[in-house]
């Protein structure tokens, strides 16, 4: 039977065990659908009940444009060295050790955000409480072998990977860039340079997932992702 959103919640829902906290990585090139897919979880997992679900995307460790200008890396946002990869990783591990124990022991860890209109990592927007189960974090990086990267994996119990046809996740992409900001012309040059090196980088490491989530099981896509 194909794989269908439903069996994904259940498969989240069973994460958490022996009231350890959980940490659920999804990733996939730029335009597949990450943040669609980490969002519907985190909404349809939390329901109408207190929040046991927090999500945390991988988005607020960009470096700050100051420091891409410094480094030379500014026409390449995005790409793994545009990243503190070493931050995400310290964060997921916090996140874990963080949840030992019992939950009156723990403190809420805050983690940075992104704002999209300022293209600008904002720090300690992301709250994730004691009381978090299961935190969703969501990346294109989650999976890679290199540098600080390779500290990421371990600290996940699972890792997820979608898929899109490729030119649904191309129209995506230059629409998003359009509407924050690009001239036509630009988002093409951009989803077909930039983001294009990075997605086939991503796609390289698709084998390594635990589970590919195909895009027939993604729930409700629309041009917001990621």
């Amino acid at each position: 039977m194909p794989l269908t959103f439903d069996d994904l919640l259940i498969r989240a829902r069973s994460l958490p065990k022996g009231g350890r906290r959980a940490l659920l990585g999804i990733t996939g090139s730029p335009g597949a659908g990450k943040s669609t897919l980490a969002g519907h979880l985190v909404r349809e997992l939390n329901g109408n009940g207190e929040p046991w679900v927090a999500y945390v995307p991988m988005d607020g460790f960009h470096l700050a444009d100051a420091e891409l200008d410094r480094l030379g890396r500014r026409d390449r946002k995005g790409a793994p060295d545009t990243f503190d990869a070493a931050g995400y990783a310290a964060l997921l591990r916090r996140l874990r050790e963080e949840a030992d124990g019992a939950e009156s022991d723990g403190e809420t860890v805050y983690a940075p955000g992104f704002e999209r209109v300022l293209e600008q990592p904002v720090a300690g927007a992301v709250p994730v409480p004691p009381s978090a189960r299961l935190v969703v974090t969501e990346g294109n990086y989650l999976l890679l072998e290199t540098g600080a990267w390779a500290r990421v994996r371990s600290r996940l119990d699972e890792v997820w990977f979608c898929e899109a046809a490729e030119t649904e996740r191309v129209r995506r992409l230059v629409a998003r860039h359009e509407r924050f900001g690009k001239s036509r012309e630009d988002a093409v040059a951009w989803t077909l340079g930039t983001d294009q090196r990075n997605a086939d980088l991503v796609a390289a490491t698709r084998d390594r997932a635990d589970l590919v989530v195909p895009a027939g099981a993604m729930p409700g896509a629309d041009d917001r992702v990621r």
